[in-house]
């Protein structure tokens, strides 16, 4: 279906769901068919915006082909299913749902219908990712760093969902290997949840990867270092900067018997744009779902592990009066 247009609407005018909005109203191959939300005028304020209708929920799913659904993680899966029941693609954004048999019930709907379901995974389709996946292919420790400072959104989960499941689907889709053990611990300190959480995961392969996610930090910081067989990579993802050291790639390093370095920087990129285009061809053309159903939950899988492995560190803690 080369020519035709994608109805899009989105569900959810917060933070992302405007983003979203934005996205579609501005794309090559889709127009915004309307914005819904619980809060009719947030609704209107991003639908007016972003030059569409508010619409309620039944009226969007009337009026589009294909539904973002960027509501609060814990709906993810009703609006989700809703959408996909009454025949529409799917965009929703992470995590796929709040359980693995609510992502597995997705994707199999999904299937049966034959729709697409894609996950927001964003940093799959931003110029970091394939500059890092380009480079190192068989990575034996992996350590990421994702902190930020305190904003009241994304505190209606832990840290672990709201900023830490980046992270986690990133390093899963660098490691080619089933997750062996996870050994976390975090604590709530500004909200109900999780605010700070460090997580160790261990790999079948062999493979180590360490991540720290904080919501309240003094700054803004996300770095990634990888080293493998092939090389050490140092990644500031801020900075748009990646370092390699190895043997194939960059210019010689004297003394060092044929080792080279790499340095590699790129200009903004539109992560978000890239998304919504690849969710346009996967209807529209039959594109291959980067990450589909599959991958997030495989994300949701490997962060609910963190969780439980977070709560059992936790009670330990409480135990011996480390925590109260």
């Amino acid at each position: 279906m080369p020519g035709r247009e994608l109805r899009i609407g989105v569900a959810g005018a917060g933070h992302f769901g405007r983003f979203h909005a934005l996205k579609v109203a501005a794309g090559e191959r889709a127009r915004l068919s309307g914005v819904h939300d619980r809060d009719p005028s947030r609704a209107a304020a991003v639908a007016r915006e972003a030059g569409g209708p508010a619409l309620g929920w039944a009226a969007l799913l009337d009026a589009s082909d294909a539904v973002v659904v960027a509501t609060p993680a814990e709906t993810h899966f009703v609006m989700a299913d809703a959408a996909l029941r009454a025949g529409r693609h799917v965009l929703v954004e992470k995590p796929i749902a709040a359980t693995l048999a609510e992502a597995a019930a997705l994707g199999e709907l999904a299937a049966a219908r034959g729709l697409v379901l894609q996950v927001g995974h964003l940093l799959r389709y931003s110029a970091e990712h394939q500059a890092i996946s380009a480079r190192m292919h068989r990575p034996l420790y992996l350590e990421c760093v994702r902190i930020a400072p305190f904003k009241p959104r994304g505190t209606d989960v832990s840290v672990i969902l709201d900023l830490m499941i980046h992270d986690l689907d990133l390093v899963l889709a660098l490691v080619d290997s089933p997750i062996e053990s996870v050994d976390a611990v975090g604590a709530p300190v500004a909200s109900v949840h999780e605010d700070i959480a460090n997580a160790r995961v261990r790999f079948a392969n062999g493979c180590v990867a360490t991540i720290t996610a904080s919501r309240i930090s003094l700054k803004t910081e996300r770095k990634m270092r990888l080293f493998s067989q092939e090389g050490y990579m140092s990644v500031d993802f801020t900075a748009r900067k990646l370092m390699m050291i190895g043997r194939e790639r960059g210019l010689p390093i004297p003394g060092t018997g044929g080792g080279r370095i790499e340095e590699v920087t790129w200009k903004e990129h539109d992560a978000l744009a890239a998304e919504h285009a690849a969710f346009a061809a996967a209807i529209l053309d039959g594109a291959p779902v980067l990450v589909d159903a599959v991958a997030g939950a495989r994300a949701l899988s490997a962060a609910l592990a963190v969780g439980e492995s977070m709560a059992a560190s936790r009670a330990k803690a409480i135990a011996s009066g480390l925590l109260l």
